[in-house]
């Protein structure tokens, strides 16, 4: 990064304009970068809201058609932003949103969610959350009125989606869920909310929990009869989604066959470090081993989250003292136990302004109550530093140098996702995976994501299992990821459930891993002995979020 602060071009003003855009539209994406002029409402989920997505998006593609780049940030942004808006338009031909509903990043999530990441430390932040709760039935009426053009159309989900969505609904309404907690935990830092501000959102909060609930009735009462019992989505659907997500287009064929070639060598190097745990021991007996020693466990959500922060704290610390220049807003990142209990673990990033730091959340299904630490170190690296947190937000402090669609806004999951699990292997090699155990929790989410390249594709694509008996099914996806993780059968499901309703961004992980190292490579081929690891991976983080495709583009002079 460079301090000198880069004069805005015509690209940049198109760019920061589009963001400008989309916060107005998608309010919710607004409050996640942290802008909070529109959080005391949400977008338009209807068809007409669409429309209006689309016909904008359509106008910022004719200004960038017609600009010129005066540099090699110019061409990033116009290949990166030209691309993202394309595809977007790609999925509004195939009717996308008018069946998007799955368990983990669709409408029905992204309205609850939304209070997540609210401000909630004075009265006037309440004030703010009472009125967006006051708007949910609104929200989720629009988002009705999208499902049920797409019951008329014939383009709906598959009915496994509908039947678990209305169950994470039922968990958020009941008496005990999410809204009323919400309200009735209010507090802002300086003591008590008005009483009658307390009423309002009381009331809003009861709205949204009958909104949800209507959302849940529709769910099972129309649409789960109109929806298909397939899983799949077809080749052709498939790959619009994986270019969504890798921003990058490759072969899907030849991708599912490196699969299953990556997730044997996991296997192998797992059955390798089980016998340096255990002498003699296979891998399942190496972690049940491993599961019997108390001093490996954390007993208790309070206990992950001290546990998760000093590891993250340290881990900043060190790294920014050796391998990495870390700057000091980047040093704050915040672990947290999400109010949720849907399973997964996931990061979101700083403001623009760093007011909010980035987050690590963990979403602890019911019951599940300890937790092992060989298991889950990788996951702090991954989500945090050097993953998720130094990648995204070295770009939101390189402001100096990039548009705000460029810090916030752009990349894909195949970028960061795939940087996150290079930045496993690099702390593997940087001596912080030494113990046999924490090496094998590393492998065991690498193992975990390999097998879900040939899922996902194996299941989309309708390909033939590979034990010979039929094509891959939802019934076999679970019995393939039993086998294939060390997992409460909790998460397993869920996860099966995610990919099946999600389809491309689970694969997204290990091939933009694989992308990540090829770039490496080709770049390391390239330069020959001037070559600098430290470097390579300063000048591509520099960059900011973008697809893959564009990243190659740029790290290829």
């Amino acid at each position: 990064m460079t301090d000198e602060t880069r004069t805005p071009t015509p690209i940049d003003t198109i760019a920061d304009a589009w963001v400008d855009t989309l916060a107005e539209l998608e309010p919710t994406l607004a409050t996640y970068i942290g802008r909070s002029e529109f959080n005391d409402r949400f977008g338009d989920y209807s068809p007409a809201g669409q429309e209006r997505l689309i016909e904008e998006g359509r106008k910022t593609l004719a200004a960038l058609a017609a600009a010129t780049p005066v540099d090699d940030i110019d061409a990033v942004t116009k290949e990166d932003l030209a691309r993202e808006i394309e595809l977007g338009i790609e999925l509004d031909d195939a009717k996308w949103h008018l069946r998007d509903l799955n368990v983990i990043a669709s409408h029905a999530q992204d309205i609850r969610s939304a209070f997540d990441l609210m401000p909630t430390d004075t009265t006037d932040d309440w004030s703010i959350i009472s009125t967006r709760l006051g708007a949910v039935p609104a929200a989720i009426e629009g988002y009705v009125h999208s499902l049920r053009a797409g019951i008329e159309q014939g383009v709906v989900p598959a009915r496994r989606q509908v039947v678990e969505v209305a169950t994470q609904i039922g968990r958020y309404t009941e008496d005990t869920g999410f809204f009323a907690s919400f309200a009735a935990e209010a507090a802002p830092a300086e003591g008590q909310l008005p009483a009658s501000l307390a009423r309002e959102l009381a009331d809003n909060a009861n709205a949204a929990r009958v909104a949800y609930d209507e959302l849940a009735r529709f769910l099972g009462t129309e649409l789960a009869p109109a929806a298909t019992e397939k899983d799949a989505v077809g080749r052709e659907l498939y790959a619009l989604h994986s270019r969504r997500f890798l921003g990058a287009t490759v072969d899907l064929d030849e991708t599912y066959e490196w699969g299953v070639e990556e997730l044997a060598r996991m296997v192998a190097e797992q059955e390798s470090i089980a016998n340096e745990i255990k002498e003699g021991a296979s891998v399942e007996e190496a972690v049940a081993f491993l599961e019997q020693d108390d001093s490996r466990k954390l007993h208790g959500t309070a206990a992950l989250q001290r546990w998760m922060q000093e590891t993250s704290d340290r881990a900043v610390e060190e790294l920014g003292r050796t391998h990495f220049d870390i700057p000091e807003p980047i040093r704050k990142l915040e672990c947290m136990i999400a109010p949720t209990k849907e399973g997964g673990i996931y990061y979101t990033g700083p403001t623009d302004d760093f007011s909010r730091p980035g987050r690590m959340w963990w979403s602890v299904p019911e019951g599940v109550e300890s937790f092992d630490t060989w298991r889950e170190l990788t996951t702090v690296y991954h989500e945090g530093v050097p993953g998720h947190h130094l990648q995204i937000a070295q770009a939101v402090y390189n402001r100096a140098q990039l548009n705000s669609y460029r810090r916030l806004l752009g990349g894909t999951s195949g970028h960061a996702e795939g940087w996150a699990l290079y930045a496993e292997r690099l702390m593997e090699q940087l001596g912080y995976l030494d113990d046999p155990a924490d090496r094998l929790g590393m492998l065991d989410g690498q193992r975990m994501r390999a097998a879900r390249v040939v899922l996902d594709i194996g299941v989309h694509l309708e390909k033939p299992r590979p034990d010979g008996q039929g094509i891959w099914d939802a019934d076999f996806a679970l019995e393939f990821m039993r086998h294939n993780v060390n997992m409460p059968d909790e998460f397993v499901t869920f996860e099966v459930n995610r990919y099946l309703g999600w389809p491309g961004q689970a694969p997204s992980y290990k091939v933009g891993q694989r992308i990540w190292e090829q770039l490496r490579d080709d770049v390391a081929a390239r330069e020959g002995s001037e070559f600098s690891i430290k470097r390579f991976h300063k000048r591509a983080l520099d960059i900011g979020g973008v697809g893959l495709d564009t990243l190659r583009s740029a790290l290829s002079h």
